[in-house]
């Protein structure tokens, strides 16, 4: 159990950060930053649940389960070499988790027949901004771990990989049960206004 009596220890006031290794690094290092993103996708997690948590209880409990994988692999990146303890690394099983919900998600909804804008109910848009969020990390992750000499989990990969997906769906369901529905993208409709006509006549 971790014990914190001291919030500050003015150990990274010149911009370094310890990994969990003892290893030092500066604070825009490309694993920091894959850490930070992790965090603030977790964040984000964390605001939608205040959403989420007045539609379903049961989805509420299943994002803070999401929110514990996310430290857990906040963990998992504080580890950088590969043999390191093993008992902090993310499991495949925790990917398989999240494919079994959106699968049942999934099975009572419609069909996509367009893409959708980030939007909705509240409950959706803020899964959304999660969802995008998770999207930003993965970027970091993906990065991190194609640098020469650094390593990541491949099932951290996997995993906020599956979480955006999960969050997309999650978005969507809610929109469908407290909603009205997805928000279909209208290609080049940004240009017109509402009510607008198309007279075929030359405006310039």
């Amino acid at each position: 159990m971790v014990k914190l009596t001291r919030i500050y220890t003015r150990s990274g006031d010149a911009g370094e950060t310890g990994l969990a290794d003892g290893m030092r690094r500066p604070k825009h290092d490309a694993r920091i930053e894959a850490i930070g993103a992790v965090d603030e996708a977790n964040a984000a997690i964390g605001v939608a649940r205040l959403a989420v948590a007045d539609w379903r209880q049961d989805m509420d409990a299943t994002l803070q389960r999401v929110q514990n994988d996310l430290f857990d692999i906040g963990a998992d990146l504080a580890f950088p070499q590969p043999e390191a303890a093993a008992g902090m690394r993310l499991a495949a099983e925790r990917v398989q988790w999240l494919e079994q919900g959106i699968d049942a998600m999934n099975a009572g909804l419609a069909p996509l027949a367009s893409f959708v804008l980030p939007g909705g109910c509240a409950a959706a848009a803020h899964l959304h901004v999660a969802r995008a969020a998770v999207r930003r990390a993965e970027r970091a992750l993906v990065a991190l771990a194609a640098m020469p000499g650094e390593w990541v989990n491949a099932q951290v990969l996997a995993y906020v990989n599956r979480l955006s997906d999960h969050l997309f769906v999650m978005a969507r369901l809610a929109n469908a049960e407290v909603g009205n529905g997805d928000v279909p993208w209208q290609p080049l409709a940004g240009g017109r206004q509402q009510g607008d006509e198309d007279t075929g006549e030359d405006g310039g």
